[in-house]
């Protein structure tokens, strides 16, 4: 017999073999108490879903400005403007007050927990932005708001937006400077 070539094994010695892969097998499955890793015990314990706190939502705009306002009843009473303080966003006293004026004007200013995203356009448009996105939401919480709120002119969306440019223009209407000689 030359090395090359190898002998075949017979049907007994097959069998054989595939009895004992199958003993193997069975040796290395793990119970259903052992699936469990070792390091399993060492990690936190998973998170259960908390019960949504209940939150009233408004949206206000003006110019380019867009700002998400929720106000919670529950929790803490803080006020948050894009994950920082009302005093840190809006430093001067005058936004500040143009964004508490809903507020101050129902006399609830600790009475809610108030987040707001914002952007777009300017401190002074997105302050009037929050401004109207909280009278949106404290119409929701309570509609008997509305007539003061409407009164003072917090309801109404300020329409008043910056022109387009023009093409051929410098800005909207200003033309190139013409020059005779």
């Amino acid at each position: 017999m030359s090395p090359k070539t190898k002998k075949k094994p017979s049907k007994k010695e097959e069998k054989t073999k595939k009895a004992t892969k199958e003993k193997v097998k069975k040796k290395t499955k793990k119970s259903p108490k052992e699936k469990v890793s070792p390091r399993a015990s060492q990690l936190p314990p998973k998170k259960t879903k908390e019960k949504p706190t209940k939150y009233f939502e408004g949206v206000g705009r003006r110019k380019t400005s867009v700002a998400r306002v929720r106000i919670f009843t529950q929790g803490e009473k803080t006020f948050l403007v894009n994950d920082k303080t009302l005093e840190q966003y809006f430093p001067t006293f005058e936004l500040q007050q143009t964004v508490l004026a809903p507020l101050q004007k129902m006399s609830c200013i600790d009475r809610f927990r108030v987040l707001v995203k914002v952007g777009g356009g300017g401190f002074h448009s997105q302050a009037e932005a929050v401004r109207h996105g909280i009278s949106k939401s404290l119409i929701i919480f309570n509609p008997e708001f509305r007539k003061k709120l409407k009164k003072s002119g917090f309801l109404t969306r300020d329409p008043r937006m910056r022109e387009r440019k023009k093409f051929g223009l410098k800005r909207a209407r200003r033309a190139p400077q013409w020059k005779k000689r």
